[in-house]
């Protein structure tokens, strides 16, 4: 464990600020990610750049970094031919890299708990053609299961704070991933991507989150990777059906064209929005795709102002 202190024991007292994108950060840097492994490519090929991601956002103010584990899969490293000894090697060494931001962060001063989660993205990830955004791959759950449970046992054996279960578009695959975690002695939280109050696949978010409010593995519910807008109402939602500390991180307001792998429109997330999100209920607020460091670091400013 990064911190003394536990997650959820920081979660029952106050407010914890998530980092922001790894991949806009990632490029920003000049690293090119027009890969169907993302930044889990640069896992393999340059790990240092990860670990600088990680602590530019440590230093702009995030109390939690996720790993860039998102994409980190065995189905999708051996398409690449990566034998599964050394994928398993990848998976782990995005926990590590996230450690040593943390230890290079205390190094410069930084005393403030800090933690690292392990990205667990959704099966859809792992195809790379957006479907994370639909669901509803045509599997079913205990296949989903079998797809994920390998990767959880590797990323528990790690030994990071807590598993993001993120970027879920579905309840079959949201079921799929509470059974996978049962038993690694990890805790976790379970993120939807939504479209209003929906999932992405459809479903009302009151049936979605109610499927992890009795799991004791899990110790935030929310959304992630969804408009700025569509954060409230899931917040109120997540409270009201599993009465669990809520976690948010939405993308900054534009939309992903999978077919042409870029963002189209604009920026409509602002920091003063999570004062509204803490009101409503959200312990664990950050952004997803498109929120750099400065971004991140008006949510601390802003969260520390009102605390």
């Amino acid at each position: 464990m990064t911190s003394t202190i536990a997650l959820a024991e920081a979660l029952a007292a106050g407010t914890v600020v998530l980092d922001g994108g790894m991949s806009n950060q990632l490029e920003s840097a000049g690293h090119d990610l027009s890969d169907e492994l993302w930044s889990a490519r640069l896992l393999a090929e340059v790990p240092e750049a990860i670990t600088e991601a990680h602590l530019a956002y440590f230093e702009a103010g995030a109390d939690v970094a996720i790993t860039a584990g998102y994409q980190a899969t065995f189905e999708g490293f051996a398409k690449r031919g990566i034998g599964r000894e050394r994928a398993a090697e990848l998976i782990a060494l995005g926990v590590e890299l996230a450690r040593e931001a943390v230890r290079r962060a205390r190094a410069e001063g930084i005393a403030r708990p800090l933690w690292v989660a392990a990205s667990v993205g959704p099966y859809g990830a792992m195809l790379a053609d957006g479907s994370e955004y639909r669901g509803r791959y045509g599997l079913s759950v205990a296949e989903l299961e079998r797809f994920h449970r390998p990767r959880l046992e590797v990323l528990a054996g790690a030994r990071p704070d807590v598993l993001a279960l993120e970027t879920v578009p579905d309840t079959d695959e949201a079921e799929a991933l509470l059974r996978a975690v049962r038993g690694l002695g990890v805790p976790a939280w379970l993120s939807y991507s939504v479209a209003g109050d929906r999932t992405r696949a459809g479903q009302p978010l009151e049936e979605a989150f109610a499927l992890a409010a009795d799991t004791d593995e899990v110790i935030a519910v929310g959304v992630n990777c969804c408009a700025p807008e569509d954060v409230e109402g899931a917040v109120e939602t997540a409270v009201r059906v599993t009465g669990k500390p809520v976690v948010v991180y939405p993308n900054s307001g534009e939309a992903w064209n999978a077919e042409a792998r870029a963002w189209d429109g604009r920026s409509t997330f602002t920091a003063e929005e999570v004062q509204g999100w803490r009101a409503s209920g959200a312990r664990l607020i950050g952004g997803c795709c498109r929120v750099g460091p400065e971004v991140i670091g008006s949510i601390a400013r802003t969260l520390g102002a009102t605390a």
